[in-house]
């Protein structure tokens, strides 16, 4: 199923989902993402409820609170938006998005060694699927 986009505000909100789990309320979201009053209940209300018709979150009453609990997962939504933008972007190319990331930042050693164990550990599973 295709969603729309998520907004900036959308993903703090999906954050805050994920990471509280069991279904929050507005107020636990609230207090997790915008703890110093950057935002007001009824704007994350209204949110919360627009994130539930874009499908992303489902939510279930229980007396006078509503508790909403995501309906995909984070590593699902982020593979999506980053398909969409390799699409978009690199004209479909993962390896000329891999350059552009590794070239646009200063990368350290140790960060360099990660994505080599990565790329290590991606061509060992593609070898065994050869097989």
């Amino acid at each position: 199923m295709d969603r729309e986009k998520l907004t900036p505000v959308e993903w703090e909100i999906m954050e805050a989902v994920w990471q509280l789990g069991d279904a929050p309320s507005v107020r636990e979201v609230l207090e997790h993402a915008f703890a110093n009053g950057e935002k007001a209940y009824t704007t994350i209300q209204t949110m919360m409820n627009i994130l539930v018709k874009k499908g992303y979150l489902d939510v279930s009453k229980k007396g006078l609170v509503n508790f909403y609990k995501p309906v995909i997962s984070r590593p699902d939504v982020v593979k999506a938006e980053l398909t969409q933008m390799v699409s978009k972007v690199f004209r479909g190319s993962i390896p000329a998005m891999a350059s552009c990331l590794i070239n646009m930042n200063d990368l350290s050693r140790d960060e360099i060694g990660l994505i080599k164990k990565y790329l290590n550990e991606k061509e060992a599973q593609v070898k065994g699927e050869e097989q």
